[in-house]
């Protein structure tokens, strides 16, 4: 604790995300024993997933009660595997437990706090965007396409380095507040 209140933001951020990647990568192995391995990036990205919880504020209507979970919905063909649950498992985020639940377009998504719509889903995008827009859901895109913004979170890859976008705008649509340090960190803020 005493070394944390002199590091900047960025740097607390860049070490929890390091800190999640050392994790998620030391289980790596073991998701590779019972599943296809998956690309370094998409461990990159369960870790992201788990970081950005920490990072956005939800309305208090975005949870059923009080103590209900903090649910991140992967829809579409997952590219995790057993990642994203294993960088989940048994961690909180304000005393909320977070899970992970595979979800199918035409269930009621108003669970979810975070939606990552993998890129499966491309021919979805603007039906989801439109039906979850005022909705306190981050949703994150896996694949946007340029000129369409499905959500608040856009994942990219520019030379073999995964980054993220932020749309503002859908964010606030959303009622989400995303910390100024989730911000610095992206590679755009529209």
């Amino acid at each position: 604790m005493t070394g944390d209140r002199g590091m900047t933001a960025s740097t607390r951020l860049r070490r929890a995300l390091a800190g999640a990647m050392a994790v998620i990568l030391s289980l790596a192995l073991p998701v590779a024993a019972e599943s296809p391995p998956r690309p370094p990036e998409y461990l990159i990205k369960a870790a992201y997933l788990y970081n950005f919880a920490m990072f956005v504020e939800w309305p208090r209507d975005a949870f059923s009660s009080p103590d209900a979970p903090l649910v991140i919905g992967i829809l579409g063909r997952d590219p995790f595997g057993l990642a994203i649950d294993l960088a989940v498992e048994n961690k909180r985020i304000s005393k909320r437990r977070i899970v992970v639940e595979r979800v199918l377009p035409q269930q009621d998504l108003r669970h979810c706090q975070i939606l990552f719509i993998a890129a499966s889903e491309r021919a979805r995008v603007d039906e989801l965007s439109q039906r979850l827009q005022t909705q306190p859901i981050l949703i994150v895109d896996d694949a946007p396409e340029p000129g369409k913004r499905a959500g608040a979170v856009e994942f990219v890859v520019n030379d073999n380095k995964v980054g993220f976008a932020i749309n503002l705008d859908a964010a606030r649509r959303a009622r989400l507040i995303i910390s100024s340090k989730m911000l610095g960190l992206a590679k755009t803020v529209r």
